[in-house]
């Protein structure tokens, strides 16, 4: 190599419409505006098939962001992920399933399932939870309750029947002297559960009470519950209110302690908020009234920053032929760094979900403690010692590719307030001009882009009309740009992803990416 590349990776980040909800754009942003103007830049994709979601309809995160990012490849995520799974049975040698299983043939005590009831495959798919219950039975279950979410948005609108009367065929096929399975509760999935982005707790609330206690109106059965309401509101599925199935005025499916709880939507968004209703002991969003000891794990974990849920299927995906492993053949030595919130993006997310080094001798990573406050309070992080220490690996002419992670536009900008998010950006562009600048007296190749959108879409609109805090990610586009200045290089034309980043950093080493990886931009 010539001169050593740095990476930098400005965590939530996005190019957002400029609107009154984007924190990148208010922001004041000197440094990125420079390199926007005088470098070979472009715009990139972040999200869903980019990244190995299943549709454009499904927001980017840190963790496949990364994992992109670190390979070059793009591998299966989420639905993709999860059929796998189903298909090759490693979902049912999972530790996660063997105690979900062990737990209730042990106590003699039912497994429960959540979820959305279709095959509309942008949050669930009913042949998942077929999959699972036929599994559970095999392994000497007694006793299944589902607590359906009904669809009517991926799926055609009053198409709940069809998937009911599906369900209930399927389990009758199942159901003997041994293996008792049954819908124990439901709902629309706007008015049951499914809240996302905290906007209306009491949907959660009302599926706690629905799914848990068992407490609302009753009908014997889920067709029923959906053609009386059907008859009495006129609303099409996903408005349908919630119901219990009872049985002598009593419900038949309440979760109590010792049971095990399996939410079965792959996608994160609209999962997050019942997790932390099972996941936290100390939750205080609403009054749960009773909280069971349960064992509680979703498809996929919903949100890798927050580590929720604790327990889950389907793990991410075995990735194979890394940027990392490529550069530890060559004897490249490697740096990477950030805080403790985004420390295992740049490491075990980037080297394709292994813990570790590859290379003791080659690798060096380095940890900056976050500070245990809520991140608003301090938009600026650790931005500043993080770039301390990449100063400090770059002056010492050690590392041929160095890589850092800057958290605060991701992390400040969950917490939905916009004033501290536009300070986070403002202070990463802070920190890349200190970066810059270094390139007057060393010479090296820069490369800025980031994971993911967030901090560029802070406000939407409720139902109402009114506006509110956004605290997801975004499904825009990311920058990539390139600062060198002793050498030109050029953005081919062309529609790129994240896994594209990975065969232009080789190209910019002088070396040439594997067949496998997605092609290089430059």
């Amino acid at each position: 190599m010539e001169k050593p590349v740095v990476l930098v990776i400005m965590d939530g980040v996005g190019i957002g419409k400029g609107d009154i909800g984007d924190a990148v754009k208010k922001a004041n942003t000197p440094t990125l505006d420079w390199l926007r103007s005088h470098c070979p830049y472009t715009q990139i994709k972040a999200h869903g098939t980019a990244v190995g979601l299943p549709s454009d309809e499904d927001m980017g995160n840190s963790e496949v962001g990364h994992n992109a990012l670190g390979c070059g490849q793009i591998y299966s995520q989420g639905a993709k992920l999860v059929n796998e799974s189903i298909e090759n049975g490693s979902i049912f040698h999972s530790e996660t399933w063997n105690k979900l299983i062990g737990n209730c043939v042990e106590n003699h005590s039912t497994l429960h399932f959540i979820g959305l009831l279709s095959d509309g495959n942008v949050h669930s798919n009913i042949n998942h939870l077929k999959a699972m219950i036929r599994e559970a039975k095999n392994q000497k279950v007694s006793r299944v309750r589902i607590h359906i979410l009904l669809d009517g948005r991926d799926v055609p609108s009053t198409s709940a029947l069809q998937y009911v009367n599906d369900l209930e065929s399927f389990l009758r096929t199942l159901n003997d002297n041994s293996f008792d399975a049954r819908i124990a509760s439901g709902g629309g999935r706007m008015k049951v559960t499914m809240d996302r982005y905290q906007a209306d707790w009491n949907m959660v609330k009302i599926g706690w009470d629905t799914h848990v206690l068992g407490i609302g109106r009753q009908f014997a059965n889920a067709a029923e519950a959906i053609e009386t309401y059907r008859k009495e509101l006129e609303v099409i599925d996903q408005d349908l209110p919630a119901f219990v199935i009872a049985e002598n005025g009593k419900p038949i499916g309440t979760i109590e302690d010792n049971d095990s709880v399996i939410f079965f939507n792959f996608r994160g968004d609209r999962a997050i908020e019942i997790s932390m209703a099972f996941d936290y002991p100390d939750f205080n969003k609403f009054d749960r009234v009773r909280y069971p000891k349960v064992f509680y794990a979703g498809m996929l974990q919903y949100d890798g920053d927050l580590k929720l849920p604790k327990n889950f299927l389907v793990n991410p995906p075995n990735i194979q032929h890394t940027l990392t492993e490529l550069l530890v053949s060559r004897h490249l030595s490697q740096y990477a760094i950030s805080e403790t919130q985004k420390f295992g993006h740049v490491t075990y997310f980037w080297n394709g979900n292994r813990s570790g080094k590859l290379s003791e001798e080659l690798e060096t990573f380095e940890e900056i403690p976050s500070d245990m406050v809520s991140f608003d309070e301090r938009p600026w992080m650790k931005s500043a010692e993080i770039t301390d220490k990449m100063l400090s690996a770059i002056s010492s002419g050690k590392y041929d590719f160095i890589r850092c992670n800057y958290p605060n536009g991701d992390m400040v900008g969950h917490t939905g307030n916009f004033d501290a998010t536009v300070i986070a950006v403002e202070a990463v562009d802070l920190e890349l001009a200190r970066i810059v600048k270094l390139m007057e007296s060393h010479d090296f190749t820069l490369v800025v882009t980031a994971d993911h959108g967030n901090a560029d879409d802070m406000i939407e609109k409720t139902k109402s009309g009114e506006l509110q805090p956004k605290t997801s990610h975004s499904l825009n586009p990311v920058p990539f740009m390139i600062y060198d200045k002793t050498r030109e290089w050029k953005i081919k034309e062309g529609s790129y992803g994240l896994a594209n980043v990975t065969g232009t950093l080789v190209k910019l080493m002088g070396l040439e990416p594997p067949e496998i990886w997605e092609k290089p931009m430059i």
